[in-house]
Order: structure tokens, then C-alpha cells, then sequence
């Protein structure tokens, strides 16, 4: 069972559920410096936000907003919701420019440099490397995220709302972590991601897309533990609170392929619509998450759907996601959701330059992609929609972090109580920044950004310092004016440093200061797919490997 109030890691005492959610949510040293130069407009700007949402829940028969997330995998900045810019890739998104022509686009999003980093902070409100998630894994690695930690999902279900979670996850591999078990009343999701479902599957080997795997002799190998087998790890589980929790489509002794890629593909694209139809059927206001695997498709094997004028491998599939996601915003419209329910459709991290050109991806306005601290891999396309209370075709240019939508969307549900105060939360609320358009009611200026447990940048306004490795002089950092030098090739560290090295300087030491109040943590660690209740012989034989290779580092 979670806990909204767990023990206080930092003093090791125990706080009671009421004392604790009545102290204001914990954040990092920045908050505060904000928050002394503009409490007294704060304070006015919430009390708008409690009358505006009050107003709409009066007009929604006395509930909150619904919640639709989509979070798409590895969009660069500038690859949806602006025509010029598909003209230039050649492709069309048509969907979802009309949806951004609805929304407001933030402008300023940054994610994490990676997948599972990006979820975990939307999830929780929190950095990733606050519980030791701030890395990327593609097979058994038997971590994920803590029970103890409060996902959006647990605290939106406090306030009464129903739960649900379709398509990637990428949280964790053991039961604890899984978003069945972690606030969502139903979910349906693969427990890895897209390195074994379309990079070292079968089709994807014969294309070599992935190397030396199974392409090759293999007399002179000994250790038959060392390559992964796409087809004998778990691959999509289904399951509610309390389970029972089972592998669907995926039978003893079958292969992992590219057919079997598309299927599962399109088998989330069917449930999602199927759980917004069963949702809107309820009396609860609901929360819907989905999460596609595509644009990411690396083979070429039994290709179909729309084609582009680039004819990338990501970019024909992106155009197969406007497609669907064209079909969920209909849907919405036709079940008469549209005015009530929320909307994000963002980007999780940049490209996956790494198979670029190939993808039909490579960086347009910011240099760099995934896995990477410059812009181009934690800035990415980023709307928000909700008719009449959100302005339509807008742009905020304020900075936001995806940390940022755990607190805004709880207080757009009314919610905000239940977001736990035993530990800090990075996350801060953007509400009054969307709901007014205004970049002066924004609560962030900067972000700390992290590559796995190391920062290596911070951005602060429009000026961001790379952070000097082990060993190299604090002289020689390089600062960048994002306003001016887009793609960080033109170093203005003297004309910053000299004024303001030591105040970034201080901001990472306010933010170590933080971390000896609210030290990190680490993931939790168990038997990967413990609990499933149909684990295929291949699927446990692959398990007992990995505990024999765990287990050999203590001999």
C-alpha cells in the first residue's frame, strides 16, 4: 500500500497524515528566493486561480476537469503543431497542428535528457535523481520507481478521480513500479521500451539494426547470457489494482517481430479509445494517460500506413500517431468531453539522433537529442488544452519543467492537498501562468539539469552555464545566451562570468544544500516480473539468469 505521508528521510521521524499535509509543499531553494520578491502578487494571483476554477466547477456540475496525457516518445522541438516546420521535414501532422491552433503551446519545456528520467518526473513532481531513476535501461535490470514515491495518478485518485494508463511505461521491470501499482485503476503497458520491441527483435537483427546479436557464428561464444532475447523478456502486461496481472499476446515459445510490434502498437491505440469510451461512461472525472511506443519503428519488415516525403523510418510512423491521435481527439469531441477535460500532447526528450538520418529526424532549432543536456535534447514541443479556460492558440514562453505538470494538473483537480509534504517536491505551480497567459505570474526561472546523478547545466532566464567537469577551471565554463545562440556554439563566458559565476554558482550550491535536508535515495530493488501470474518457461529461464549474473558480484 503507498503512503501519502511516508517517514521524513532526512530526520528519520514519522509525521502524521494530518500534521504533514498541513505544511506547505517542500521545494528547492530557488522557489524561495521567488517566492520573497513576489509573495503578495502570489497571493492575489491564487486567489484568481481558486475563483477560476471554482467558476468551473460550477459550470461542470460542480467537478474538476478531466485529464488526458499524452506523452510522445523522442519529438524534437519544432516537429509538431507548426505546418512551416513539416514542410521543411516533409511530412504533415495535420492533427496535431490543429490541436496546437487550440492550445497553448510552452514554449520553454524541458524534460529530462531521456525516457524513463522525463516519466519519472511528471509521475512524481520530483528529479529523477531524487530516488536513482535518472538513467535509461533496455532489459532485465530488476530496479524501478519506489512504492513510496506519490505518483500524479495516486493523488488525483485521493480526489476521486478514476485512473487509467495505456501504452510505454518505462518505470521499472519489478511489480512495485508498475503503473497498475502505482494510482492507476487500469493498465495496460510494456515494462521495457523500445530497445527490445523494435531494436534487437528479430526483424530488426536481419536488418541489422541491431549487431552481433544473432547475426553471426556463434561457436566461438561461451557466455550465452550476454545478449538479450527480445522474445524471452516480458513484454506487455495488463492488470488493475490488486491484480491479477498478466502478459497478454505474447505465447510460450512465439517470437518477438515486427508484426508483433504493429500489433501491439495498434492494440494501445484501440484500448485508449476503448478506456476514454468506458471513462466517459462513469460518474468520476477521470485521468487518462497515454503513452505511444511509435514514432520509434526501426525495421523496414512489413511497412504500412502513410508515407512521407522524407520516407523516414520515425517520420512515415509519426504520421500514423497524427492519425490516431486525430481519431482520440475526435472521439473526445463526439462523447462531448472536449470543454471539460484537460489536454497535454508534449514530447518526453529530443530526437534519437543516433539513428538519424535514417529516422527522417535530426535536430532543427537546438543542437543535440536524446541523452544529451544541450536544448535540443530537454526542449521539445509542448501543449496544453482546456476550452474557455486556457487560451487558444497561445504561446507561453515562461520556463516550465515537466516536474511542473504533477503540481499544476493536481490543482487544476483540486488535488494540490494530497501531493505529499514529507519530501521534496521540484515541481511548483504553473497555473496561474497558463490559466492568465502571463510569463509574470510564472513560479520557475531556472532548471538544474542532470545527466543520470551529475549536473551538467543550468539554465536561468535566458542564459545557461555548462558546468565544468572534475578537474577543469571554473574559468573556462561556458555560458550560452539561448535567446541569441540557439544552438550553444557561441560561448559568452566572459561577458557572463565575470558578473555571474558565482551567482549560478550559488544556485547549485542552494540546491546541494537542499540535498542534505532531503537526501537522495535510491531505486527500489527485487525480482524482475515477480507477480505476473502467466510468466512464460523462456521468460523465467531469462529471470534465473539475471539473479545468477546479480548474485555473482558477492562471491
Amino acid at each position: 500500500m503507498k503512503l501519502t505521508c511516508s517517514i521524513i528521510l532526512s530526520a528519520g521521524l514519522v509525521a502524521t497524515s494530518a500534521n504533514a499535509q498541513e505544511d506547505p509543499i517542500q521545494h528547492d531553494a530557488e522557489f524561495y528566493i521567488l517566492q520573497a520578491q513576489h509573495a503578495e502578487q502570489w497571493a492575489q494571483d491564487d486567489a484568481a486561480v481558486d475563483q477560476a476554477l471554482a467558476a468551473f466547477m460550477e459550470g461542470n456540475g460542480g467537478k474538476p476537469p478531466n485529464i488526458v496525457s499524452v506523452l510522445i516518445d523522442d519529438m524534437g522541438f519544432g516537429d509538431m503543431g507548426i505546418p512551416e516546420l513539416n514542410a521543411v521535414r516533409g511530412y504533415e501532422t495535420p492533427n496535431i497542428n490543429d490541436f496546437s491552433d487550440q492550445a497553448m503551446r510552452m514554449v520553454r519545456m524541458y524534460t529530462e535528457p531521456s525516457c524513463t528520467p522525463t516519466r519519472v518526473a511528471q509521475m512524481t513532481g520530483r528529479l529523477p535523481v531524487r530516488m536513482g531513476m535518472g538513467d535509461t535501461t533496455v532489459d532485465i535490470a530488476g530496479f524501478g520507481l519506489p512504492e513510496t514515491e506519490v505518483t500524479l495518478a495516486e493523488v488525483l485518485k485521493q480526489a476521486g478521480y478514476a485512473t487509467s494508463h495505456v501504452g510505454k511505461w518505462h518505470m521499472g521491470d519489478i511489480a512495485e513500479s508498475w503503473a497498475m501499482n502505482q494510482g492507476f485503476d487500469y493498465a495496460q503497458h510494456a515494462i521495457h521500451q523500445q530497445g527490445q520491441l523494435t531494436i534487437f527483435n528479430d526483424d530488426a537483427i536481419k536488418e541489422q539494426v541491431s549487431v552481433a546479436i544473432r547475426d553471426y557464428d556463434d561457436k566461438y561464444t561461451l557466455d550465452g547470457w550476454f545478449r538479450p532475447d527480445a522474445a524471452a523478456m516480458m513484454t506487455v502486461i495488463e492488470g488493475k489494482t490488486g491484480g491479477p496481472i498478466r502478459e497478454i499476446r505474447m505465447d510460450t515459445g512465439e517470437r518477438w517481430n515486427a508484426a508483433k510490434y504493429d500489433e501491439m502498437n495498434q492494440a494501445f491505440q484501440d484500448k485508449t479509445i476503448e478506456e476514454l469510451d468506458r471513462l466517459a461512461g462513469g460518474d468520476k472525472p477521470f485521468f487518462l494517460q497515454y503513452w505511444p511506443m511509435i514514432p520509434l519503428d526501426n525495421t523496414r519488415a512489413g511497412r504500412s500506413g502513410p508515407e512521407s516525403v522524407n520516407g523516414g523510418l520515425y517520420v512515415d510512423k509519426m504520421q500514423l500517431l497524427d492519425q490516431w491521435l486525430g481519431d482520440l481527439f475526435a472521439r473526445l469531441e463526439e462523447l462531448g468531453l472536449t470543454e471539460n477535460t484537460v489536454v497535454v500532447v508534449m514530447g518526453d526528450n529530443g530526437h534519437f539522433t543516433k539513428y538519424a538520418p535514417q529516422s527522417g529526424f535530426t535536430p532543427l532549432i537546438y543542437a543535440g537529442g536524446k541523452g544529451d543536456t544541450t536544448e535540443g535534447g530537454i526542449r521539445v514541443d509542448a501543449f496544453i488544452r482546456w476550452p474557455g479556460m486556457i487560451e487558444a492558440d497561445g504561446l507561453l514562453n515562461s520556463i516550465i519543467h515537466v516536474s511542473d505538470l504533477y503540481t499544476t494538473l493536481s490543482r487544476f483537480a483540486g488535488a494540490d492537498q494530497y501531493i505529499p509534504r514529507d519530501r521534496l517536491v521540484d515541481g511548483v505551480d504553473q497555473s496561474a501562468a497558463l490559466l492568465f497567459a502571463d510569463e509574470a505570474k510564472a513560479r520557475r526561472d531556472h532548471v538544474i539539469v542532470y545527466s543520470v546523478a551529475k549536473p551538467e547545466a543550468i539554465v536561468k532566464d535566458q542564459l545557461k552555464l555548462k558546468l565544468p567537469g572534475p578537474g577543469e577551471s571554473a574559468i573556462l565554463a561556458k555560458f550560452f545566451d539561448l535567446y541569441r545562440d540557439t544552438r550553444e556554439e557561441y560561448s559568452v563566458s566572459t561577458e557572463v562570468g565575470a558578473w555571474g559565476g558565482q551567482e549560478f554558482a550559488r544556485i547549485l550550491g542552494r540546491h546541494m544544500a537542499r540535498k542534505e535536508k532531503f537526501p537522495d535515495t535510491t531505486p527500489a530493488y527485487g525480482v524482475p516480473y515477480e507477480g505476473i501470474e502467466n510468466i512464460r518457461p523462456e521468460t523465467q529461464q531469462a529471470v534465473e539468469a539475471f539473479m545468477i549474473k546479480r548474485a555473482s558480484s558477492q562471491q
